[in-house]
């Protein structure tokens, strides 16, 4: 949201977390001269039915993985408390919500990383892009993204293991 207001763009920020919101709102509260227009709005990615259809350029975003890291502790529409396999049903209404909001050629983009239970790879970013092909995007890029400095990075390493730590992240990029 603040490099859209640095750049001039409009630009919608949803979030379903009222903190992440205000978090967003103060980090957004400086004055640059611009008419752009910056809105935040708490609300669910599955259900953005204040968005018209065809209206939007571009959608970045950065869903939780499943119920690895927690977001919230009271909201019941946070995506971080469902299981995997609920997950993976909730991002198809994201998707499809995503693909009713854009224009024509519009883009999606998201970052999103596999998982690991019980000492093998659950692969959430293969199934999650497959989804939104699934929902009748087309897939331009796929970006791998290194991951450093990672809070539980150490935690892992000092424990006596017989895996290789999940160490990227994928940034799919889609067109409508």
């Amino acid at each position: 949201m603040i490099e859209a207001k640095l750049l001039r763009r409009n630009a919608i920020g949803v979030d379903v977390n009222p903190e992440a919101i205000n978090l967003s709102n103060n980090n957004l509260n400086f004055t640059i001269q611009t008419n752009s227009k910056i809105f935040t709005r708490q609300g669910n990615a599955r259900d953005i039915s204040f968005i018209k259809d065809n209206s939007i350029n571009m959608i970045c975003t950065h869903p939780p993985y499943a119920d690895i890291i927690k977001y919230s502790d009271h909201i019941p529409e946070d995506l971080s408390h469902l299981r995997y396999e609920e997950f993976l049903l909730a991002m198809k209404d994201v998707a499809t919500e995503a693909n009713r909001v854009l224009k024509k050629n519009a883009i999606c983009a998201f970052m999103i990383g596999d998982i690991r239970e019980k000492g093998y790879v659950r692969p959430l970013g293969m199934e999650t892009m497959n989804i939104f092909l699934e929902s009748g995007f087309k897939l331009k890029e796929i970006i791998i993204k290194e991951q450093y400095n990672c809070r539980s990075t150490e935690y892992w390493q000092k424990k006596k293991k017989s895996f290789l730590m999940l160490a990227h992240e994928y940034i799919f990029v889609f067109q409508k």
